[in-house]
């Protein structure tokens, strides 16, 4: 039977989705605040976000999003994550955590090496569709192309 520590834990719909105390804790300083001289924000950020992992770990569609009261609408939900795309929240997230991880454990904030192994690429292949077709000529060598206006008298 669900007890309301369950419930606190894994979310009203379950899959975990619902985020900590002190996972948002992180991710409040980096929201961006509402624009100046727009209307006061009215979604509550916390349960945006819960919305917006709910579709990403569910895989479910925005339209299929629960509605209100467990998740702000789909359409709010999906506003804010594009929103916050264009204006490069996510990637700013994602430095911000990952810096944080990489100082936790004792390691520098940016890695000084990268590896690369050139037997993981896969090269290109050859003998395509493209490798037996002919060349195009360029119709501006050819001294009658029909491009040309034909001189008169």
């Amino acid at each position: 039977m669900w007890t309301p520590s369950d419930r606190a834990l894994v979310g009203d719909f379950g899959s975990g989705q619902a985020l900590s105390d002190d996972q948002f804790r992180l991710l409040e300083p980096l929201i961006p605040p509402p624009k100046p001289g727009g209307r006061p924000r009215t979604t509550d950020m916390r349960s945006m976000l819960d919305g917006l992992f709910y579709v990403v770990r569910t895989g479910c569609q925005w339209r299929h999003l629960p509605p209100p009261p467990a998740f702000p609408p789909w359409q709010t939900v999906y506003g804010y994550m594009r929103a916050f795309q264009k204006a490069g929240v996510w990637e700013a997230m994602r430095h911000h955590l990952l810096v944080m991880l990489r100082e936790q454990e004792g390691r520098e904030a940016s890695p000084t090496a990268a590896i690369f192994d050139t037997q993981s690429v896969k090269a290109t292949e050859r003998g395509g569709r493209a490798a037996g077709m002919r060349p195009r000529r360029s119709g501006a060598a050819n001294a009658t192309s029909p491009s040309r206006p034909a001189a008169c008298c």
